[in-house]
């Protein structure tokens, strides 16, 4: 986490957007082009596990093509309309993506229900062909999203988890191929739908709390304000106040503070901000700062 810090030194780390971008680009083409093609063997050889692949499949390619455009638009300069530009954009998709995640889960396991009430015949030769394409089309976007080390932007790893999903997913449906190939026992497509269902629901949650906590505004991790505060008052010379801290980040790798101080008798207003400013950075990445001094 340190490392990402330092890449951005005014807190505006946008050397990495273009690598991210044709990261997520290349994922999505790899993704769109490989979900027509388990649908279709999801179909013919009625295998659920195929189609709720095929299915996360989806959401995946909208959600990486949200994502491109997230990066597109995060270049756009900032205007009098919107002086922050379009970086939370990419906070927003991230957030809509995991949003989708669960509503592809509630229909899994909807669907996987029904299925286990009334078992429908599959064809595991099929099956097994399909989940083995898929499994090595998401290893490929797997690997291409995770490669570099810039994976601690919110939005690539909004679409690494759903690729993780997808590759759980394509596992899930080899093994209950090679189950119903090796014992025509059919159910086990169901039953390996769901436990993919719930392995999706938990990477949702992850990336839906961490956005969600973003756009309402939430404290940068590690910021305590209260701490901060007493912290400032301790180590910086001529300080003798802190108050209305605020701390939200515009997106993960911009984090934003704004307080008003008060001096001591003769201390330099100049100095003690500077030496503000150092410590936030120092402490907790923030290059961005804005002091207000209270007479």
């Amino acid at each position: 986490m340190n490392d990402h810090l330092h890449h951005g030194h005014g807190g505006h780390d946008h050397c990495h957007i273009p690598k991210n971008e044709t990261k997520i680009a290349i994922a999505a083409a790899l993704t769109g082009t490989f979900m027509l093609a388990e649908l279709v063997g999801g179909v013919v050889s009625g295998s659920l596990a195929l189609i709720a692949d095929a299915g996360h499949m989806l959401t995946d390619f909208a959600s990486l093509m949200l994502a491109w455009l997230g990066f597109r638009l995060a270049r756009r300069p900032a205007d009098w309309k919107r002086t922050y530009g379009f970086d939370r954009f990419s906070v927003l998709a991230a957030f809509v993506n995991g949003m989708s995640l669960f509503a592809i889960a509630a229909w899994i396991m909807w669907e996987a229900i029904q299925r286990l009430g009334a078992p429908q015949a599959v064809m595991g030769g099929v099956m097994l062909w399909i989940a083995l394409g898929g499994l090595i089309v998401n290893i490929i976007c797997f690997w291409v999203l995770t490669r570099g080390g810039e994976g601690e932007n919110l939005n690539v790893r909004a679409a690494v988890l759903h690729v993780m999903g997808d590759l759980l997913g394509s596992v899930a449906a080899l093994v209950a191929a090679l189950v119903i190939i090796w014992t025509g026992w059919t159910p086990i497509d169901p039953i390996l739908s769901v436990l993919v269902a719930v392995i999706i629901l938990r990477s949702a949650l992850a990336v839906v709390r961490q956005s969600g906590h973003i756009l309402l505004e939430g404290a940068p991790d590690g910021f305590d304000r209260r701490d901060v505060a007493e912290t400032l008052c301790a180590e910086v010379p001529g300080l003798s106040a802190v108050s209305h801290v605020h701390a939200w980040s515009v997106t993960q790798e911009r984090p934003i503070v704004t307080m008003s101080i008060a001096l001591d008798g003769g201390a330099d207003a100049a100095v003690t901000k500077a030496a503000i400013r150092t410590l936030l950075q120092g402490r907790h990445g923030i290059g961005h700062v804005t002091i207000e001094l209270d007479t």
